[in-house]
This record gives C-alpha cells, structure tokens and sequence, in this order.
C-alpha cells in the first residue's frame, strides 16, 4: 500500500502547477543571478487540519509582504514531494520543508536552506512511536505526564525530559513485516525515513515490502489512524497527540508513545537558488524579524509550532541526507 501515494505525489504536484501558473519565475539555481520576481510564492505541506492551515499561512505571507516590500502569497500543497516539485519548476520561491524534504530542495531543486526550527529550545526533534496495544508494545510501566496540553502517556523510558532518542528498540523488535503501521508522508523525515530505517536496523524488516502499512497523509491523520484501529502503531513528530487533543480530548491517554527514533534536525526554510543574492538575505532577515515580533511568533506557532528561528546546519542536513541517500540499503 505505499507505493500507492507516489502517483498521488505526481498527480498533486501537476496541480500545485496548474494553481501557481504564472505566479513564479524559473526554476533552477543559478547562484543567485536571476532577476528579482515581482511576487512571490511561499509553499507549505499539512501539518495540521488544511483549512487551518491555509488561514494560518495566509497571515504569514501577509506578513512577509510586508518585510519584503512584495507580494507573497502563501499555498498549500499536497505533500513534499510536491512542494520540491514546484520549488524545480520555478512555481514557488519560498518552502517550508522537513529535513528529508529540505534536502531533496537542495540537491534536486538547486534551492538553498536558510534556516531551521527551534521548539523547546532545540533544533532537533525525534519520531514518536505510539500505539494503543500497551500489553504488547510496553515492556514497562505505563506513565502520564501532566503538560499544558492535557494529560500524555508513556513508556519504555520515553516519558524523559530530555528529548535524546533513540528509546524503547526493545519494543520496536516486536514489529512485524505486515504490521499494520501509519506513516504519515513518503517524504516525511520522522513520519517516514527514520522510522522505517530504524524497523530495518532493529527489527531487520524491509522497508520497502511493510505490506500493512499506509501513508496517512499528516502527522494528525496518523494519530488518528492508530486511534480509530486502522492501524497498530504510528509515527509522527514529538507530540502530535496535542494536534487532535482538541477534537479527541483523551488522545493522549488512548494512545501511548513506546519509542524514539535517534534525533532529527529540525524542519527549515529554503529559497530557489536562482533569487538575486541580495533577496535571498533579505527572505531570511524577514523571516527573523517577524520570529522577534509577538504577532510573528503566534503566526510561526500557529502555522508549525515554530518557537524560533536559527541558521541553518548544514552538517546537521548532511546527516539527514545520508538516511535518504542510504534508504532500504542493508
């Protein structure tokens, strides 16, 4: 079944074009020679509910408008793979990416990272696996923690306050090849690579033959995957049981997180590397400028969860691109 959202990659990314047609410049980089656009577009993927999302982004371009002195219209594309995709055909200018994602801009669509994430004061984060099965998957006690999004259960040590995974292997080995798993989106870093990396390096699964696993689409989607039974286990980013706390108020007791992944450099910011050098500083000094603003920070909160913002490792990104370079290797 996961093979079967790599045509819904291909098909979402025509769209995006046929919604940005006209709305950019080129694709490609040149090294920053080309000429300034005279607007630009901004592109995310879902993290949360769409529609929210697109109200949330629209504030941000708003705001980036205002920096830049030009137009920014923010869209919404389907999945990463889209979002490259519009990047290397010049439709947008500006993405939001995960750090597989960020890296596939890179190196497929000549863009250029300029910042990454901040949350809780760090710039990695780590894949949560979470299941409602806690006879099965938890090899200790079950532990809540009250936080100030409600009520969160752990185990196999992942209830540590210090996020430095990876955690809970022992669990992880449980997993079968036909398990039935959420992932959230083939281009995911902690909804896809590193958690099907890590089954193939404790578990010895293949992770191209995980015959009961399915994309879901978002990180939300795969908390509720697991939730509503529609599969055994999940993975998201660190915590997306608060995304959906409010439409499922006891998410965060129904279902457990029983492993980390090891750590992740966070999501970040790209621009096509065609845009005048001058532009490309002044995206990122916009971007910064509107992180130290109070209405700047809630949009960035309000849109990832962003908490700040900081240059971007490119070391850090190095060793993510190994885990996409390296994918299904033994």
């Amino acid at each position: 079944m996961l093979t079967t959202r790599r045509a819904a990659a291909v098909t979402g990314a025509a769209a995006l074009a046929v919604v940005l047609a006209g709305c950019g410049g080129s694709g490609g980089g040149d090294g920053g020679s080309g000429e300034a656009p005279e607007e630009l577009v901004l592109g995310l993927v879902p993290s949360q509910e769409v529609d929210q999302l697109v109200l949330d982004a629209e504030e941000l371009g708003e705001l980036l408008s205002d920096e830049l002195g030009i137009p920014v219209t923010a869209e919404v594309t389907t999945d990463y793979a889209a979002l490259v995709t519009a990047m290397q055909s010049g439709q947008a200018q500006i993405g939001m990416f995960g750090p597989i994602a960020l890296v596939q801009a890179a190196d497929q669509a000549g863009a250029v990272p300029i910042l990454q994430s901040v949350r809780f004061g760090s710039a990695t984060y780590v894949t949560q696996w979470y299941t409602a099965d806690t006879e099965r998957f938890c090899l200790d006690k079950v532990v809540t923690k009250e936080t100030e999004d409600g009520v969160l259960s752990y185990c196999n040590g992942t209830d540590a306050d210090e996020v430095q995974g990876p955690k809970g292997e022992e669990a992880l080995e449980l997993i079968e090849q036909d398990e039935a798993i959420a992932f959230v989106d083939e281009g995911s870093a902690s909804g896809y690579y590193y958690p099907a990396t890590q089954l193939q390096e404790v578990a010895g699964l293949d992770p191209f033959a995980l015959s009961g696993a399915i994309f879901a689409g978002g990180h939300p989607n795969a908390v509720l995957a697991v939730a509503d039974g529609s599969a055994t286990v999940g993975v998201s980013f660190d915590d997306a049981r608060t995304e959906v706390i409010a439409e499922r108020p006891s998410i965060g007791t129904d279902l457990t997180v029983f492993a980390w992944s090891e750590n992740i450099p966070n999501d970040g910011i790209a621009v096509a590397g065609d845009l005048p050098e001058d532009l490309q500083q002044q995206i990122k000094d916009a971007f910064i400028s509107i992180a130290d603003t109070e209405e700047g920070a809630a949009v960035l909160d309000a849109v990832y969860n962003i908490d700040g913002l900081v240059e971007a490792d490119l070391e850090a990104l190095d060793a993510a691109r190994q885990v996409e370079q390296n994918f299904g290797e033994e």
